[in-house]
């Protein structure tokens, strides 16, 4: 009678050749993971900007979004700016709040460095009036480029980008 199964051998050869595909495929799998986290982290914070900019025009008053300690990789709040004071006025009203783990470092040229301020028509403003256009960049882990790029035009249009951009701002990301 012949019994079924494998043998010792069988079971072997299968282990070994495990062995050797499943570290390729573990690196592979771990990119992609992190690539989903950075287009993610780049929409959720496009999305972040044109709520910011409805709601400003929504409330018909000014509307602020600004990276959370400082750092946009930490998240970001959406208050409606009342007092005028922003984002040190805890009185202003909170619309949003979203809290990164900071896994993805996210980081602006200098109008967009730390918030982004939108008048009651929507038009993307600094406090002294001027107008404030940038981008944010969503940086490559060890890289000085990025991937994702999150630009706000001076008519306060938001659009997302999605090509690698040399960027000294992402140096010493990781």
């Amino acid at each position: 009678m012949h019994e079924k199964g494998f043998s010792l051998i069988e079971l072997l050869t299968a282990m070994a050749l495990l062995t050797l595909l499943l570290p390729p495929a573990s690196a592979a799998f771990s990119e992609l993971l992190h690539s989903q986290r950075q287009q993610d982290s780049a929409q959720m914070l496009a999305s972040g900007l044109r709520s910011a900019r409805a709601a400003a025009i929504l409330h018909q008053r000014t509307a602020l979004i600004h990276s959370l300690e400082g750092d946009w990789s930490r998240g970001w709040r959406i208050v409606l700016d009342i007092s005028g004071k922003g984002a040190q006025d805890p009185e202003n009203p909170l619309l949003i709040e979203r809290q990164s783990g900071g896994q993805v470092m996210i980081v602006g040229n200098r109008p967009v460095q730390d918030f982004v301020r939108f008048s009651a028509q929507g038009n993307p403003l600094l406090p002294g009036g001027a107008f404030q256009a940038g981008t944010l960049h969503v940086c490559q882990a060890d890289q000085e480029y990025s991937r994702h790029q999150v630009v706000l035009s001076r008519s306060g249009r938001v659009s997302l980008r999605s090509e690698f951009a040399e960027q000294a701002l992402c140096a010493g990301s990781g």
